[in-house]
């Protein structure tokens, strides 16, 4: 599937059995047993740098119609929106779900950071478009200065929406996020990444598996609410490009805008990527708390589309059977 443009290859049989008590686990062992089913699905000549997947596995929430895992060309995140939007329609169309609704079919999707609801429109028997409120979503810091190599002293803003991202103004680096080559917007992006790790020790309430930096948003500096579009650029894990606003991006920047009082709560905002130009749309339905920090839920929607079915092998004499990157 894809969603604004991002891929998913959504994973339905063929792994061995993913051990562990709860989903975070599960991502625990995933990465340290079945890591190489993950580059062979993702890596090429299968996949490609920039693909994306999630592993259906089981969930130890009653309330879960299924857990996921997210991998990408580096390892597995805690949370994806973009997945999750194509999920919910997967589900539902593959009856993971038992009796759809309409106007609309509740999904429940365990995530490693969380239990994410999914709501899909559904009618005369076909899936439409997708919103899912998110975990609690925080900024955990704001007007951060970082020295990044190549680019000096900049100032960073971090915020938690599933996962946790910087976020910069892409004039910082004299970069527009619709126009420049993504070459450049992604070696900017990458640079404060690397620095916001090294210099920025994060954590989470919850649990330290969620403490990391998964990637920096470039931004078009357009936070003020307005009726408008804003635009911004998502790389995460291995300087990967998102081709989607970034549905957990999204959930992180609405949070942020809530915490600066640039957005009040139920003020929709349009999300467009500047990669692609697809569109999210994001607001901010409720104020509580993550630990000490004060969070709010944000609705995030949008489309995700099918794009056909693989079955993937292996042969033994295949010498580039384990996949491969080119950087």
């Amino acid at each position: 599937m894809h969603t604004g443009g991002e891929p998913l290859r959504i994973i339905v049989a063929g792994y061995p059995e993913v051990m562990g008590d709860c989903v975070l686990s599960k991502r625990r062992y995933a990465r340290e047993h079945l890591d190489h089913l993950r580059r062979v699905l993702m890596h090429e000549p299968r996949g490609h740098y920039d693909m994306y997947g999630a592993l259906i596995v089981d969930s130890e929430m009653p309330e879960a119609d299924l857990g996921v895992l997210f991998m990408h060309n580096e390892g597995y995140s805690t949370m994806c929106g973009h997945a999750v939007i194509a999920l919910g329609r997967f589900a539902v169309d593959y009856k993971l779900v038992k009796e759809p609704r309409s106007p609309e079919t509740q999904v429940n999707i365990h995530c490693p950071c969380g239990l994410v609801k999914a709501f899909v429109e559904y009618s005369a028997g076909k899936t439409g478009a997708v919103r899912f409120l998110s975990v609690p979503a925080f900024a955990f810091a704001t007007d951060v200065t970082v020295a990044v190599e190549g680019f000096g002293v900049v100032t960073v803003d971090i915020s938690y929406g599933g996962a946790f991202y910087a976020f910069v103004d892409a004039q910082r680096f004299g970069l527009d996020v619709k126009q420049s080559k993504t070459r450049d917007l992604v070696d900017a992006a990458t640079a404060v990444t690397k620095a916001v790790k090294s210099q920025v020790k994060l954590h989470h309430p919850v649990s330290d598996d969620l403490a990391f930096l998964y990637g920096t948003i470039l931004t078009d500096r357009r936070d003020e609410f307005s009726p408008e579009p804003t635009a911004n650029i998502c790389v995460f894990a291995e300087a990967q490009v998102d081709r989607s606003p970034t549905g957990s991006g999204v959930t992180a920047r609405v949070a942020l805008q809530h915490h600066k009082g640039l957005i009040q709560l139920n003020q929709t905002r349009t999300f467009q990527s500047g990669a692609t130009g697809s569109q999210f749309t994001g607001k901010a339905v409720e104020e509580t708390r993550c630990g000490d920090f004060r969070a709010v839920v944000v609705e995030v929607a949008g489309r995700a589309f099918y794009t056909g079915v693989s079955r993937f092998v292996q042969e033994t004499e295949d010498q580039l059977a384990h996949g491969f990157l080119l950087k």
